[in-house]
């Protein structure tokens, strides 16, 4: 009582099998996305983000819209970023005493330069801690 799936192929029907295997594409479908399912990461963690859980905890379908960073001295027309001036620095330094990144401030490129050399100065003749204290 052999099954037909047990059974060995032919020669000739083992080629014309593997042949239309290679030949047909993938069904595409447009109403879903392509790659791994259900937010898995290719490291094998579950979720799109830490926390875990596909998409980040959005729910709804509603796509949420970052609004684009402006430089604050750009805007306000500050050409010296000086040193002295602890509350504008204080802004841009985390409460663990770093240095907050351009991508999280939407400082442009040329401002960052100057506050990072003024944050240093400040921080060297003790007007800015180097780090929080305990």
């Amino acid at each position: 009582m052999a099954d037909e799936t047990t059974k060995p192929a032919a020669p000739a029907e083992a080629a014309a099998a593997s042949e239309t295997t290679t030949t047909t594409a993938p069904e595409v479908r447009p109403d879903r996305p392509s790659g791994p399912r259900s937010g898995a990461r290719p490291g094998g963690r579950p979720g799109g983000r830490p926390g875990g859980g596909p998409g980040g905890g959005r729910e709804g379908g509603r796509k949420f819209f970052r609004r684009k960073k402006v430089c604050k001295f750009c805007t306000e027309k500050i050409d010296k970023v000086d040193y002295k001036d602890v509350r504008l620095l204080s802004q841009f330094v985390a409460e663990s005493g770093k240095i907050v990144p351009r991508r999280l401030t939407g400082v442009c490129t040329p401002h960052q330069r100057r506050l990072t050399d003024a944050i240093k100065q400040a921080r060297n003749i003790a007007l800015l801690p180097f780090a929080a204290a305990k």
